[in-house]
């Protein structure tokens, strides 16, 4: 191993192979398993922000309905508690996504991702969840010219639509917030994203769903989905439950509706978290305002502050496992440890000798567009959302409300938009899939080295409506 490679694998080797958020004294035990047979209006299978949102707005919606949430291990102990904190209020993963898929519609998707971030702040008050909730948001840095440019793009776009709350850094302001000398400068949305403690806003939620009388289950994985009489029967390994109507927010792991499995793939995202920084470090880099902050790439980091002051470094590298198959093992990958290492002290060189404490991964669900999709099943019966691409820690709140709209076969604005009522492309078979994304994922880091140029095979897969991302 090279000098320089040592230096960045002795940053990395008191970490702990455990995500930050989910190594928390406070964590809640986990709830007895279901055992024998329950009955209730709405079952909800997923103890992550997809199902605990749903079983949340179920009961706000209307107390009387009977509701009850399965989980196959702990809520939140997968993608919800091992995710960056980012809370952001686009529900089409950034407005470049959005307007390239529904551009008549992007007005109305705005106001509702600002709505819908809104009362995900209003519940954490209500309920009083203590996840260090603070709407600070985000500054998308470009690190290399092109970058810039589409900044200025982007920029352009939204105020020429009236998107208001964006803001334009040039070098100097950029560095001014937080200083990189890789920064060239920024795009701040300054109301449109929040930071947070992801671990912590899922048992929050799960405390508030139990407080408004949700009957939960953990250790208690949905093992099939069929019709029962005028409802639907979901066994778990010691017992069932029979419900009037079913929402599956499983997201990453095979959906209970087989139809949907190809709409998703499974891709590992790892990320660092390093010792709190000294006094002294946090003047060297600055941050006073503690944003997100996420760089341009296409293999790109996200990075942001801790209530304890540490940094979060994630992002860069995409695994997808050939065959979609999720293990345990996969949740850490030394090599990308190495890379993140690397890339964090190019980015931070003033924080050389600063050490990492934790280092995790996990797998999210992607799918083709990016963004979520949804739909019913079972005359109705059965409603999923699923496919967040990694920004699920707000929209799966919007997702929920789409899932109880879908379920109660209500008319609303929601349920009109051509984002719900249209998919994504499928993916394909092995080892189609396997092949075409290492070929997206190869073509995306030329892409990266070559200025933006995108080759014959992005501009492809952009025609087709396809793509990948971290």
């Amino acid at each position: 191993m090279a000098p320089a490679a040592m230096t960045f694998a002795s940053s990395l080797s008191d970490a702990q192979p455990v995500a930050y958020w989910l190594d928390d004294p406070g964590r809640p035990a986990a709830l007895p398993a279901l055992t024998g047979t329950e009955q209730c209006d709405l079952l909800v299978v997923g103890g992550g922000y997809s199902g605990l949102w749903t079983a949340l707005l179920a009961k706000e919606r209307d107390p009387s309905r009977d509701v009850v949430l399965i989980e196959g291990r702990e809520a939140g102990w997968a993608a919800s508690g091992r995710n960056g904190g980012f809370c952001a209020a686009s529900l089409t993963h950034g407005l470049g996504n959005g307007l390239a898929r529904w551009p008549e519609e992007m007005p109305l998707l705005e106001e509702l991702g600002a709505r819908n971030l809104d009362a995900i702040g209003e519940a954490v008050a209500r309920h009083g969840i203590d996840c260090d909730f603070e709407r600070t948001g985000e500054i998308d840095v470009a690190t290399e010219p092109h970058q810039l440019r589409e900044l200025h793009e982007v920029h352009e776009e939204a105020t020429r639509l009236g998107f208001s709350g964006r803001e334009l850094l040039d070098r100097d302001a950029v560095r001014a917030e937080v200083d990189s000398p890789t920064f060239l400068g920024g795009l701040w949305d300054r109301d449109g994203v929040a930071m947070l403690n992801p671990a912590r806003l899922a048992w929050g939620l799960k405390r508030a769903c139990r407080e408004l009388g949700v009957r939960v289950y953990e250790n208690t994985p949905g093992l099939d989905l069929v019709r029962h009489g005028a409802g639907m029967a979901v066994r778990t390994p010691y017992g069932r439950v029979l419900a009037r109507t079913v929402a599956l927010g499983t997201n990453v792991f095979p959906s209970l509706v087989r139809r949907v499995r190809p709409y998703t793939v499974p891709v590992y995202d790892y990320a660092l978290m390093t010792e709190p920084l000294s006094t002294e470090q946090l003047d060297s880099v600055g941050w006073k305002r503690r944003q997100g902050l996420g760089d341009s790439a296409n293999q790109f980091h996200y990075f942001r502050l801790t209530a304890d002051h540490r940094i979060l470094w994630g992002g860069y590298d995409a695994i997808y496992p050939f065959g979609g198959r999720l293990s345990a093992e996969r949740d850490h990958r030394p090599e990308t440890y190495l890379t993140l290492a690397r890339n964090f002290f190019r980015c931070f060189p003033q924080l050389e000798g600063l050490r990492f404490s934790h280092a995790w991964g996990g797998a999210i669900d992607t799918c083709s567009r990016f963004s979520a999709f949804f739909g019913t099943a079972h005359a109705g019966r059965v409603a999923y959302a699923a496919g967040y691409t990694g920004l699920g820690v707000g929209a799966t709140r919007f997702g929920a409300e789409v899932m109880l709209d879908l379920l109660d076969g209500a008319d609303t604005e929601r349920t009109r938009l051509a984002m719900v009522r249209s998919k994504p492309l499928p993916f394909p078979p092995e080892p189609v899939a396997w092949a075409g994304i290492g070929i997206t994922k190869w073509s995306m880091a030329r892409a990266d080295a070559n200025g933006g140029r995108r080759n014959l095979w992005l501009r492809a897969m952009d025609r087709l409506g396809l793509g990948f991302d971290s």
